[in-house]
């Protein structure tokens, strides 16, 4: 019985291994109107790339060398058309074609199919029930909230301004964007900036972070079961339970309270509208709501990408203010004149900051929170010039090659926020300035990451003086979202 099981899994593993070289070389074939980097036959591109901090910047430099797309291999069978120009992201997003299959997957035992990973009918039917907890109105109260946050930070700061030592920020900056997500668009008082000890779901979010990236770049990973039985898998599905713990404690205690209020307006009355109630009272033409299955799905997404992206731009933003005195004090200058003192920012005053606005984005060009995201083709794609690639294939964008690119952006490597004054903008394709993506599946909480970005710039610049310590230059590397593998350090003093 025994020799025959063998056998059988001898001749599945065969078949599965042919199946993957025919699909293989098909694609190599396909490939062939795209030129790019030699690839090693088994390991693809994978030594290329060194996670050293270097490996953007490397791809950026292939960019240069092979124009608009090139393919970038992952072991012998996985490839991906990867797109560094915005003539061909404009084709791709613009599409409705589905997050792909392969790199997402290995996300979805963490955040579910939410928002971000599902596809077809029910991505468009969870968007339109959300789409109501991005209004305006819903936003108009967080701001206030978010200064809340910001400032329980600055205090904090105010140790690292006295004795004028060199700090690590996306750790206080990450407490503080949970702090916010969480009394934003969950009414929940977590008290995480300043409950002693390390955050769990923070540190959860790191390891599930490095793991999805380390099963990426390891072809045996790829395969479900030799993951699982890996110590990697152990400390992936341990990670996991402790982030999905989090998000049910938060929706427990949110279902807890409105098991008495079921309609949205009596909610209201009592406070302002967030976005678990909105979750939780959605209803589509039929008159359904979200499963149980699905409402865990979009906590866990929006808790994860509504403090982990925003951490990220706002740290590196930061990082850019104490790089730049010289637009660092102009952003100051007409903050001061817009919060006349206050130690708090109004939703009316976030529309009367463009300079420090086109600083925030030019920080978003020089450092996307997400570098990259990818789809998978359904249909044959062809882009501008003529070039196709067929359906079922995988395509990724490089927010980051783009916003780098040469070609489109002049001293790409260069911080100048009036490559964002209006005339500047319109003689641009609007596709070279992707930080949420573009298209019909761009980022439903844009609106939200910029009026916090606005938000806790104001207040970090009306209270302190952002100094760069040239010891200490990020190893930018691409993770679920852009970190730094060295931190992303800075000094503080008090406001001049």
């Amino acid at each position: 019985m025994l020799p025959l099981f063998a056998l059988v899994c001898v001749v599945a593993l065969l078949f599965k291994l042919t199946v993957l070289v025919v699909k293989s070389r098909k694609t190599f074939r396909l490939m062939e109107t795209f030129t790019g980097p030699p690839a090693h036959w088994l390991f693809g591109h994978v030594l290329e790339f060194k996670q050293d901090g270097s490996d953007l910047d490397k791809m950026v430099a292939f960019g240069s060398k092979y124009p608009y797309a090139f393919p970038l291999w992952f072991g012998p069978f996985v490839c991906f058309l990867n797109i560094h120009h915005p003539d061909y992201a404009k084709t791709i997003l613009a599409s409705t074609e589905p997050k792909d299959d392969f790199a997402y997957r290995f996300i979805k035992e963490w955040i579910g199919d939410g928002l971000l990973v599902s596809h077809g009918q029910k991505w468009f039917r969870h968007r339109r029930l959300l789409t109501p907890g991005f209004h305006y109105d819903v936003l108009k109260p967080y701001v206030k909230l978010m200064s809340d946050s910001a400032n329980t930070m600055l205090n904090k700061w105010e140790k690292y301004s006295e004795t004028g030592e060199t700090f690590e920020l996306f750790e206080h900056v990450s407490l503080m964007t949970l702090d916010s997500i969480l009394k934003c668009a969950f009414s929940y008082n977590s008290n995480c900036q300043t409950a002693g000890g390390t955050n769990a779901y923070i540190q959860s979010v790191y390891e599930l972070s490095n793991l999805i990236n380390l099963r990426f770049r390891t072809f045996p990973y790829h395969n479900d079961l030799i993951f699982h039985l890996s110590p990697h898998g152990f400390r992936f599905r341990k990670a996991c339970r402790v982030a999905q713990n989090h998000t049910a404690e938060v929706i427990r205690k949110r279902k807890d309270e409105l098991k008495e209020e079921k309609e949205l307006d009596r909610i209201e009355a009592k406070r302002y509208l967030d976005f678990l109630d909105i979750l939780l009272c959605a209803r589509d033409e039929n008159n359904q709501g979200l499963s149980d299955e699905a409402i865990r799905a979009e906590v866990d997404t929006f808790m994860f990408e509504g403090h982990d992206t925003t951490a990220s731009g706002i740290s590196f933003l930061l990082y850019c203010m104490a790089c730049h005195p010289e637009h660092q004090q102009m952003c100051r200058e007409e903050i001061s004149q817009v919060l006349d003192g206050k130690n708090t920012v109004g939703w009316e005053d976030l529309s009367k900051i463009p300079y420090t606005t086109m600083c925030i984005k030019e920080s978003l060009r020089l450092y996307p929170p997400v570098p990259g995201m990818a789809r998978n083709t359904t249909k044959p794609i062809t882009f501008f010039d003529g070039r196709t690639i067929p359906a079922g294939y995988l395509v990724g964008t490089s927010v980051y090659g783009i916003h780098r690119n040469a070609t489109v952006w002049e001293n790409p490597n260069v911080f100048d926020p009036l490559r964002f004054l209006p005339e500047n903008v319109s003689s641009r394709s609007p596709h070279a300035f992707v930080p949420f993506s573009a298209g019909p599946r761009n980022c439903i909480g844009q609106t939200f990451a910029m009026n916090e970005m606005k938000a806790v710039i104001a207040l970090v610049l009306q209270r302190y003086e952002l100094i760069e310590d040239s010891k200490w230059k990020p190893k930018i590397i691409p993770r679920l979202v852009l970190r730094s593998l060295n931190g992303i350090h800075i000094k503080v003093k008090p406001k001049s």
